[in-house]
């Protein structure tokens, strides 16, 4: 393995600071017969997609998973899963009920002589639509992480889409997080059909959660008619350490990510030569050990890397320049570094908060912001299920004192109408006494 040790402002930092979405665009053609082949024949897409990608005969009468289906899931779940699954449940559920209480209406007194009222109203989604992968593997996590938040927004319904039925894990996850409906239907079809509706499957106000190539294409090319969370890319981790931190921990929890996929990016920045060099031993040693071994080997020769900063404040500068996905900080005075840090998808605080906490139970959803985008978008969370209506109710006096202004900025602008529906209200009531 070839994990380079870089030394900021001397080597080539390309493979650190290059990392962006990736071009997907010689799939887009295909995504977008799907997308038309779905607004088209609706259900009867629906149900040849599913056989012909995920081999799965589906109708109008089985489209839904059933109770009888998830009854039989809980049998085959080890009863030790279904318990940690309730734990995660409970933290995730509980972290993100408290940001549902700052959404509260306000209204304020407001024009010029104060006998206005200016406000906002929040409102929760009617309607969400969760996305959760298929595959080889299995995420309940998923379910948890997107599913927990809309509910404690208020959503009216939640439905979820996935071709991984057949996995007893998700739909217990789908069960305990009180999902309406669990639609068996997957990749870019499912985007389609929460986008745009079918006689089964309801249209959503927005999709979350992620998926594949076709599936992150199919979401932001229904963008418009429907809200989304974000564009995923691929998962990555940046540890910002100094002499003080263990390299064993490093190590491990540079591979928690390498293990992915092999386009994940795991980087190392520390103020320390030695712990370069160890974390560098270690990963070699780890990695050995470990199942997915040939995954991560090709993940972090292709993006892993360690870099030396001269000093803590350097080391946040670059932090702050990858914007990571995961960004850990295992540094003396770890609150204060991470304070100081802007541009993160989730801040990991101190050598006992590795970053499989986030991914599993401690409460804030691993639905995170990736390729750099966390320098303008935010983790998944209440918000993103919320909506923030204006109100403005203007008393008489109040209009009739801004009327001019508006009249002037409406005609110089040539909108002729916006002006004249002003002028009307000033002709009928500016001569009257105010009543």
């Amino acid at each position: 393995m070839s994990v380079p040790i870089l030394k900021y402002g001397k080597d080539d930092m390309s493979r650190v600071f290059g990392r962006t979405q990736l071009d997907n665009s010689e799939y887009i053609s295909t995504v977008n017969a799907i997308i038309e082949d779905v607004r088209n024949r609706g259900d009867k897409a629906l149900f040849d997609y599913a056989l012909k990608f995920d081999r799965q005969v589906i109708d109008e009468t089985s489209i839904l998973v059933s109770d009888d289906e998830i009854d039989d899931a809980y049998k085959k779940v080890d009863k030790s899963l279904v318990e940690s699954i309730r734990r995660a449940k409970q933290s995730i559920l509980e972290y993100h009920s408290r940001q549902r209480d700052k959404f509260s209406n306000e209204f304020f007194s407001a024009g010029v002589n104060k006998t206005s009222t200016l406000g906002w109203i929040y409102r929760p989604l009617a309607r969400v639509g969760l996305y959760v992968p298929g595959g080889k593997a299995s995420y309940p996590s998923t379910v948890l992480m997107t599913a927990l938040p809309a509910i404690a927004a208020g959503v009216g319904e939640v439905i979820v889409t996935t071709p991984n039925i057949n996995n007893p894990a998700i739909l217990v996850a789908c069960k305990e997080c009180g999902i309406d409906k669990i639609y068996k239907v997957g990749g870019a079809q499912a985007i389609a059909a929460m986008a745009y509706g079918t006689k089964s499957l309801p249209r959503v106000d927005l999709i979350a959660g992620p998926g594949n190539v076709f599936v992150t294409l199919a979401k932001k090319q229904v963008f418009g008619h429907v809200a989304i969370d974000m564009i995923a890319g691929p998962s990555e981790i940046l540890v910002i350490a100094d002499d003080s931190a263990d390299p064993k921990l490093l190590a491990s929890d540079l591979l928690s990510q390498a293990e992915h996929d092999e386009l994940a990016a795991s980087i190392l920045v520390t103020t320390s030569e030695k712990i370069a060099e160890q974390v560098r031993d270690e990963l070699d040693r780890q990695t050995e050990l470990l199942a997915r071994k040939e995954i991560i080997t090709k993940s972090l020769n292709a993006n892993g890397a360690i870099i030396v900063a001269d000093n803590i404040d350097e080391a946040i500068k670059i932090a702050d320049e990858v914007a990571p996905e995961h960004l850990e900080v295992c540094a003396r005075n770890a609150h204060d570094v991470a304070m100081k840090l802007s541009n993160a998808g989730a801040i990991f605080v101190g050598n006992f908060s590795p970053e499989p906490l986030g991914d599993y139970f401690a409460g804030p959803s691993h639905v995170l912001p990736t390729s750099g985008s966390a320098r303008y978008s935010s983790v998944l969370s209440v918000d993103t299920f919320m909506k923030k209506i204006s109100y403005i109710n203007y008393s008489k006096d109040d209009l009739l004192s801004a009327a001019d202004d508006i009249i002037s900025i409406a005609e110089s602008e040539g909108f002729g109408a916006h002006a004249n529906t002003i002028k009307i209200r000033k002709a009928e009531f500016g001569d009257k006494e105010t009543k």
